[in-house]
């Protein structure tokens, strides 16, 4: 059963905060223009039957065969990730999981959950009424981070035709201008006169001004993807990964250009700052990218390069992707006879990143 006693926490906030206490109006008050991405695809033999992504495997090359070493994780105490959760390997589809994740993105002010979705009856679709309704407790949003399970737009339009028809009333299902929003990844896999037929009010398939009518979000990754963008006829664009430097789109020192572009041809612009990255469990030939959480420091400069430019939203990578070290969940010390796990600091705080989330959406709204 749902934690009562967290039910019991929430409302002698929500209590205080309509008599306009001003400590609760500092510290639990949410911004609906902070988005953090969701990854609801974990799972445990307790509630699962059987482990999911937390033994995840270990992934090869693409072109250096001396890192071809197969295998995967086991799951419980040795998971694909190079820190580990304070709530253990946990079940995504657990209420309580559920609910104590809320409980969090709330006490760091983010607004909207952007929940990664398989497409229909997949591991990510199992509980999302579930993520729905809580939201809706927590006085959360919902929007859907559509993951590249398409090979054409008309497969896209049949998933549009799903998240319609099973979720588009519900009251915590996040909309932008009475429209829902949906972030794209990997949006480039589908050429753009393609997404055209669709996204364009006058293409053959057009879904403009319909039910399926939407906030469509696209993935910037390389230099010339804004020109993409625009000839697919999306609403705007986000550039997701949290590794400074990776791709034309995440550098930092890129995003007064991207926010330039956006602006000149009407475009919604969502740069995405995160508090670090490391993936080397997974991908132990890619320390490359790695890059170091510095007590936060990382973060607050990365987060602030998104504030400065006064954009539509700001999304953060991530609230739960542990594979890829980018979480902002609480993470606790722990070593096994194989593998030392990192910590988030000196203080070994495992709420340091939602206290720090916190305070930066403080700065930024003392900003607007």
């Amino acid at each position: 059963m749902i934690n009562q006693f967290i039910y019991s926490i929430v409302f002698f906030f929500a209590f205080n905060l309509n008599a306009g206490g001003q400590k609760e109006i500092k510290t639990n008050v949410v911004n609906y223009k902070v988005h953090t991405f969701y990854y609801g695809w974990f799972g445990n033999p307790e509630f699962d039957g059987k482990y999911n992504n937390w033994n995840h495997q270990i992934i090869p090359h693409w072109i250096d065969t001396t890192w071809n070493n197969a295998g995967s994780f086991p799951g419980n105490d040795d998971i694909g990730a190079n820190y580990y959760p304070a709530l253990g390997a946990y079940s995504s589809n657990n209420p309580d999981i559920i609910s104590k994740h809320m409980e969090w993105i709330k006490e760091a002010g983010i607004g909207v959950l952007a929940i990664s979705w398989w497409g229909p009856n997949s591991f990510t679709d199992k509980s999302v009424l579930a993520y729905l309704n809580l939201a809706q407790h927590f006085g959360l949003k919902i929007t859907f981070h559509v993951e590249p399970v398409y090979k054409s737009v008309e497969e896209f339009k049949k998933l549009l035709e799903y998240l319609v028809e099973k979720y588009s009333n519900h009251p915590a299902l996040f909309k932008y201008h009475g429209k829902p929003m949906y972030y794209i990844y990997d949006s480039g896999k589908v050429k753009f006169h393609e997404w055209n037929k669709l996204l364009n009010a006058n293409g053959e398939l057009s879904i403009r001004n319909t039910k399926l009518d939407a906030v469509f979000i696209g993935h910037w990754e390389r230099r010339l993807d804004g020109e993409f963008i625009i000839k697919s006829a999306f609403d705007g664009f986000y550039t997701y990964y949290a590794s400074d430097g990776f791709m034309y789109g995440c550098i930092t020192s890129n995003w007064p250009v991207l926010a330039n572009f956006a602006k000149e041809n009407d475009l919604l612009f969502i740069p995405c700052p995160g508090p670090g990255y490391i993936d080397t469990r997974i991908r132990p030939w890619n320390t490359r990218n790695t890059k170091d959480r510095n007590n936060g420091k990382y973060y607050e400069q990365m987060f602030m390069n998104a504030v400065k430019l006064n954009p539509d939203f700001i999304s953060i990578t991530s609230f739960n992707e542990w594979h890829e070290g980018t979480q902002i969940e609480p993470a606790v010390p722990k070593s096994i006879s194989t593998f030392t796990y990192k910590d988030y600091g000196k203080e070994t705080n495992p709420k340091f990143y939602i206290q720090k989330t916190r305070e930066l959406i403080n700065k930024m709204n003392q900003k607007e």
